[in-house]
């Protein structure tokens, strides 16, 4: 329970509570300064944290003779006398400023919050030496010291305070190291981090370690000389220095450089941590990827000690951070193990890219959870693949290399946008004559892999041959596209391969999920741009000697939410039928029986004394009445600002009227209604996910609604859509017109007997528009009713059997076509009357 080199310590407050001097006997540590309160800054009516700016002066060195400068902040807790303490580390080459936000936060949940900067780092003294337990878990148990005297702490018993630690990446390595040489230690949430260090920086996809591994070049380049001053390595130990400057020559690791980084390996003292422990690790990350993460659980688990593991978008490569949930899983995490609220933590969280948010164009996040933490192998499947045994060549110099991540580059999503590519479009990720590819068979059912794949190759060749593995989703068709699943490459080292020699790959951990009709690619390359590969020209020979084997979790269950991420990919106000019908199940419970009117069951629609005012003030739409029957095509015509938008809004549920009703086929329309599952529509515009087919948008629509595959009726949508080939193509490639044809077939999937439309025909050309008549006359015939709001008026005159003429939110006519038209005159001639004399 002692810090290594820290004597019994005294400290002395004044009339403010504030520190003003600390003693230590043999001066193992002391305060330099005593440190000002400054207080955080309300916003948005939160409470003001007091926070206390302290150096403190620590032991550290494998000797305890150096001392080292530590700059650091303690957040008093809001609301609480004495409180469990939060440690908050910050990432590599940042300081304790990166994580006030975030310390502020907590001190308001109730908590006692201490953050500094680490060696080497801001305005902290020493140098940089990986969290070395010789050196930065040293400083870290003795900033445990200073907390246990601060008098807002809570403890479990003298110079034991009730304690937890988190920090992302570099700071979530001090997390686990720090909990494995320190016993007072109470909870870790570590985030984005390393398991095993050498074996980050020297990955082998075959488990042969780090010694055979292929050098992460890229990134220790980063690491090494980010921030070089004096010496090419800035701030680090110069016996680190040394170590990256020889491995960086060699371009492979060293006995000496694999014992080193094990030092300050979580891996080497797993067993020592014995703590509850929230890991929370990112799929968007080719520095420390998911199997880091699951190492680290592995082996806490092991121990006997509680474990909850997240995958999130977010990592070193960019993705969705996912800031504010991470934080929320944090604070609750701690509550339970540090507060004791109670509650359990869920043992296996995966957030999943949902569609973009049409006002925002932000991409939405659902999270699945399940009971158990799987690990990266759970319930595996054969994939058999297809292909010869292939030759690849290294080019001399290794040069131009094949691309999975850019460190330092951010969101790889974003380089598609550089040019054109061999296995698809958007940039090239392959060089041509490097790469060998194996494909499985059209999958017949939709197949989601949550964990590593694996598959078992036979390598030819001469040296050694470095080569780096992915997965690619490969659309339907005999030329399919294909697209990473995760641009993340597993590299691997063969050598001893003159006479060919077999080996298993373990591919990069993912959770993703291929539709049916895809098929599953294997890719091996003979370079890539953030490895170290041999300069010198060479050919290899790559087979598949096995089928990829996959890992599902079917367990994993998205979380309930009042409207799914999917929705927000559909198009329009389609999105408001798809929310309804998700909350169909919910809406069947608690109905009241006055909702329903048998008398107006076979009536599709009626509206009445419909009225919606907004907020400034402007009445929208005032007492709208009208009636459609069954076989009806009903034209919704007026200027703009007629009111006609918000009138369709009320009728999809998205919006409430403020005085009327709305009912179909008898039953009162109101967000979650059942009866709105029998009601389609294309609504303000079409909006696909652009990288999926015309076939896959239509598929993902009818499952994320879930309904029966049955009922969905798909080839009469699909003729409909009359897009032929198309159908399989990438929607980023469609016209506005085939865009428009596509959202229209969405709109009649499962054949709604009631169907909206607005402005159906923007976009077509006149072949395809008289077709989209004679389309909306034959579906009213069967008995169905189709609403049509557009401002095209010699197309509603020869489609539409009835009409409702709307004029600054008031119903200004309404009759069949042919009554408001009257004999010799065009519905525009009517229209332009009617709204002349009809305005209020």
């Amino acid at each position: 329970m002692r810090v290594g080199g820290a004597r019994r310590l005294r400290e002395r407050w004044d009339a403010a509570g504030r520190a003003t001097r600390w003693t230590a006997a043999g001066g193992a540590l002391a305060v330099l300064a005593a440190g000002g309160v400054a207080w955080g800054a309300a916003a948005d009516g939160k409470p003001p944290v007091s926070a206390v700016q302290q150096r403190i002066e620590v032991v550290d060195g494998p000797k305890d003779d150096q001392r080292v400068t530590l700059d650091t902040t303690f957040f008093r807790p809001v609301g609480r006398d004495r409180a469990p303490a939060v440690l908050l580390g910050h990432g590599f080459g940042g300081s304790k400023d990166d994580v006030r936000g975030e310390a502020e936060e907590l001190a308001r949940a109730g908590y006692a919050v201490l953050t500094w900067s680490a060696r080497g780092f801001g305005r902290s003294g020493g140098e940089i030496a990986l969290n070395s337990p010789d050196y930065e878990v040293k400083d870290v148990r003795q900033l445990v010291d200073w907390v246990a005297k601060r008098p807002e702490v809570r403890l479990d018993g003298p110079g034991d305070p009730r304690v937890g630690m988190a920090g992302e990446s570099y700071g979530g390595a001090i997390a686990l190291m720090t909990a494995a040489h320190d016993r007072r230690i109470d909870a870790i949430a570590p985030q984005i981090t390393w398991n095993s260090l050498p074996d980050a920086l020297f990955p082998n996809a075959t488990g042969e370690g780090p010694d055979k591994g292929v050098f992460k070049k890229l990134w220790a380049g980063l690491f090494f000389t980010d921030g070089a001053g004096k010496t090419a390595c800035g701030r680090f130990l110069p016996s680190l220095c040394d170590m990256y400057q020889e491995i960086a020559e060699k371009g492979r690791a060293t006995p000496g450089a694999i014992e080193t980084l094990r030092r300050s390996s979580p891996a080497t003292f797993a067993d020592r941590i014995r703590v509850p422990t929230l890991i929370v690790q990112g799929q968007s990350d080719s520095l420390f990827p998911l199997d880091h993460g699951d190492a680290n659980a592995r082996a806490i688990a092991r121990n006997g000690a509680p474990v909850s593991v997240v995958w999130h978008q977010g990592g070193h490569d960019g993705g969705d951070s996912e800031t504010t949930r991470i934080r929320g899983l944090v604070r609750s995490f701690f509550d339970r193990r540090l507060d004791g609220k109670g509650g359990g933590d869920p043992a296996f969280t995966v957030t999943r890219a949902g569609g973009i948010d049409s006002s925002t164009q932000a991409v939405n996040i659902e999270a699945a959870t399940a009971g158990r933490y799987p690990g990266l192998g759970n319930r595996p499947r054969a994939l058999p693949l297809t292909g010869a045994e292939q030759t690849i060549h290294n080019p001399a110099g290794g040069s131009p290399a094949s691309i999975s991540a850019l460190p330092g580059l951010g969101a790889l999503g974003n380089l598609g946008d550089l040019g054109g590519g061999s296995l698809g479009e958007g940039l090239p990720v392959d060089m041509p004559g490097q790469a060998a590819t194996f494909d499985t068979a059209p999958l017949t059912e939709p197949l989601r892999i949550t964990g590593a794949a694996t598959v078992r190759i036979r390598v030819t060749g001469r040296g050694e041959i470095p080569l780096f593995a992915k997965l690619y989703d490969v659309g339907p068709g005999p030329r399919g596209q294909g697209s990473p699943a995760r641009r993340i490459a597993a590299p691997l080292r063969v050598d001893r391969a003159d006479g060919g020699r077999e080996v298993t790959v373990t591919l990069p951990a993912m959770d993703y999920r291929f539709d049916a009709g895809h098929r599953l690619r294997l890719v091996l390359t003979t370079t890539d741009m953030g490895f170290a590969t041999p300069p010198q020209p060479a050919s290899y020979k790559v087979a598949a000697v096995s089928g990829l084997t996959v890992p599902t979790v079917p367990e994993l269950r998205t979380q309930a939410a009042p409207l799914p991420a999917w929705v927000w990919a559909l198009p329009g106000v389609a999105l408001v039928v798809a929310a309804a019908l998700v909350l169909t199940g919910r809406g069947r419970r608690g109905r009241s029986a006055d909702e329903f009117d048998p008398e107006l069951a076979d009536v599709p629609l009626q509206i009445t004394g419909l009225t919606k005012a907004y907020s400034n003030g402007y009445r929208a739409v005032s007492d709208l009445s009208f009636r459609v029957e069954k076989g009806q095509v009903l034209g919704l015509l007026g200027p703009n600002g007629a009111g006609k938008t918000t009138t369709l809004r009320m009728l999809m549920g998205l919006i409430l009227p403020d005085e009327g009703e709305i009912r179909i086929f008898g039953h009162r329309v109101a967000p979650g209604a059942p009866v709105l599952s029998r009601l389609g529509s294309f609504v303000e515009g079409p909006g696909f996910l652009p990288h999926l087919s015309g076939r896959d948008n239509l598929d993902l629509y009818w499952r994320a609604i879930g309904r029966r595959p049955d009922e969905a009726h798909l080839e009469e949508a699909l003729e409909i859509a009359a897009l032929g080939a198309a159908l399989d193509r990438p929607v980023r490639t469609y016209s506005q017109g085939m865009r428009q044809r596509l959202a229209i077939a969405q709109a009649m999937l499962g054949l709604p007997d009631l169907l909206v439309l607005d402005e159906p025909t923007n976009g077509l050309d006149p072949p395809q528009i008289r077709e989209m008549r004679e389309v909306l006359v034959r579906y009213a015939a069967t008995g169905r009713t189709v609403i049509v709001s557009s401002h095209m008026l010699a197309e509603v005159e020869q489609s539409c059997t009835h009409a409702v003429v709307m004029s600054r939110g008031h119903q200004v006519a309404t009759g069949p076509v042919a009554e408001i038209t009257g004999a010799g005159r065009r519905l525009e001639d009517a229209f332009l009357e009617i709204i002349g004399e009809g305005t209020p």
